[in-house]
């Protein structure tokens, strides 16, 4: 086990399923089979097509308690399979970002295939007749739904969809739904149609559910590593000021061997974004920029083009962070460290995930005072073994 070191458009099932391999056979030989838990034939077919044997911890506490109809708020650390837990025909699946939504409906196609139902991706940034064509598109029969929430919202506005024989919804990664006001008004309308489940949510949610359904009816599933940093991840923290950031990022980039993986570079704004790109084209390193502020058309294709291994080096803000597969990551670079020990733990997520062929490495440059206080709480958290401080997963905990 090795802890933190020292200061020193849209159709998704249209797009390739991500590496999801189940981890090694004694990482999770305990426990029944997906078989053993009771799933149809055509959805054994389904993840036998994408070579998982084996369900993980999340997977185990999930599929039973949604086979039963329950409702569920599904807490567990980023990588461990959360969404491939809750994916299931017929049904809503609601997520933050396009590039997630492509990816998540990759996956649920090819969980869907062997039973012939269909699945249909929704997504905004171009006009109302986008939206149009995204849902009357062929095949028909649509059995799974994904989409994002300002695209659904404006979909039900306009009448283009109706959600009335919904079965079940899916909100992934909630937590991150919830922290950008931007969401707030679509998801409220979108709520009370259906029971849902969520992949990840932050403390008191219970606020926003309670306004659609009986919170007290929900099951929580948690498994045992929430909130707690990977401990077969390398995690480095290098103490430096703000002009030396770019020489040694420049270094760790000539060092990093060819067969070395694929390399995540964060910043914490589309403007750093933006700048550092510029620098890496003057120095011949090609690489691929994603952010938020990117026109839709920019943004179409670049994490897929990345995850594909077109190219291996990837500059972004916290977009990439949440639920995308990363598999073929192996370097983490914190150009800026981020503001919250939550986006450090979504960071420290994108390697050593469920399907990677390595833990991987994080390095984070750490330049101003209160990066120090942040880095401190994290070295206390590895060293003791805990979950990170001020992250409770409680559903019926109010936000203090």
């Amino acid at each position: 086990a090795r802890a933190p070191q020292g200061h020193g458009g849209s159709q998704p099932s249209q797009e390739a399923p991500p590496a999801l391999q189940a981890p090694p056979a004694d990482a999770e030989r305990e426990g029944p089979s997906f078989a053993e838990m009771g799933l149809a034939p055509a959805l054994l077919a389904g993840l036998e097509g994408l070579s998982v044997c084996r369900p993980t911890a999340v997977q185990r506490l999930a599929i039973p308690a949604l086979r039963r109809g329950r409702s569920a708020l599904c807490a567990a650390e980023t990588g461990s399979g959360k969404t491939l837990g809750l994916a299931s025909p017929r049904g809503l699946v609601v997520l933050p970002s396009r590039e997630l939504a492509a990816q998540v409906g990759a996956v649920t196609a090819a969980l869907c295939r062997p039973a012939e139902l269909q699945v249909r991706g929704l997504t905004g940034g171009g006009a109302a007749g986008g939206l149009r064509r995204q849902l009357r598109a062929p095949p028909p029969g649509v059995a799974v739904l994904l989409g994002t929430p300002g695209a659904l919202w404006r979909a039900l506005r306009m009448r283009f969809l109706a959600l009335g024989r919904l079965r079940w919804m899916v909100l992934d990664e909630v937590d991150a739904l919830m922290m950008d006001d931007t969401f707030v008004e679509p998801l409220e309308e979108i709520l009370a149609h259906a029971p849902l489940a969520a992949a990840t949510f932050p403390t008191g949610l219970s606020q926003t559910l309670g306004k659609f359904t009986d919170v007290s009816q929900f099951v929580t599933l948690a498994t045992q590593s929430l909130h707690r940093l990977p401990s077969h991840v390398l995690q480095k923290f290098v103490r430096l000021k703000g002009q030396d950031k770019l020489p040694e990022l420049l270094q760790l980039l000539k060092d990093h061997p060819a067969s070395g993986g694929a390399v995540l570079i964060f910043c914490n704004s589309a403007s750093t974004v933006n700048w550092l790109g510029y620098v890496l084209d003057d120095h011949k390193i090609k690489h691929l920029r994603l952010q938020g502020q990117m026109l839709a058309a920019a943004r179409a294709g670049i994490f897929a083009s990345f995850q594909k291994g077109d190219v291996s080096v990837l500059v972004c803000t916290d977009l990439a962070s949440r639920g995308l597969d990363t598999s073929s990551v192996q370097l983490v670079v914190n150009y800026d460290f981020p503001n919250t020990l939550q986006d450090y733990l979504h960071r420290v997520g994108r390697v050593g995930r469920v399907g990677s062929k390595a833990s991987g490495t994080v390095v984070s440059f750490v330049t101003h005072r209160w990066d120090v206080d942040l880095v401190r709480k994290i070295e206390t958290a590895a060293r003791k073994r805990r979950g990170l401080p001020g992250m409770d997963s409680s559903v019926n905990k109010p936000p203090g």
